[in-house]
């Protein structure tokens, strides 16, 4: 695993065998970095996969909400129409569980 550095201006995070010469967000010098604990490099990565399985549930939520418009469209039968309008709902609801996670994520610095 490589290392990573954290600028201690405005967050950035490199992954190498250093820290780069200046940062690439804020352009400070490569002294504005520190070398995170293997502790604390472990979460970030852990964090790149949860980060990359909310996002598919993002996606699979947006696939559901085209799917159950689809369905109330046909208004086969109240019963259908009913399951696909509680469907929409639900993945309305869980998408913006993933979307709030997320944003914890970035806000605690684990992106």
């Amino acid at each position: 695993m490589k290392k990573l550095f954290k600028c201690t201006i405005c967050g950035f995070i490199s992954e190498g065998e250093e820290a780069p010469e200046k940062c690439p967000k804020c352009l400070q010098g490569k002294d504005k970095f520190v070398e995170l604990s293997t502790e604390d490099a472990d979460k970030i990565y852990q964090s790149d996969r949860t980060n990359d399985i909310h996002m598919e549930i993002i996606a699979l939520t947006d696939k559901i909400a085209v799917l159950c418009k689809e369905g109330l469209d046909i208004k086969l039968d109240p019963n259908c129409v009913g399951v696909f309008e509680k469907a929409k709902n639900e993945s309305w609801t869980i998408k913006q569980r993933s979307k709030a996670e997320l944003a914890g994520h970035m806000t605690n610095g684990k992106w």
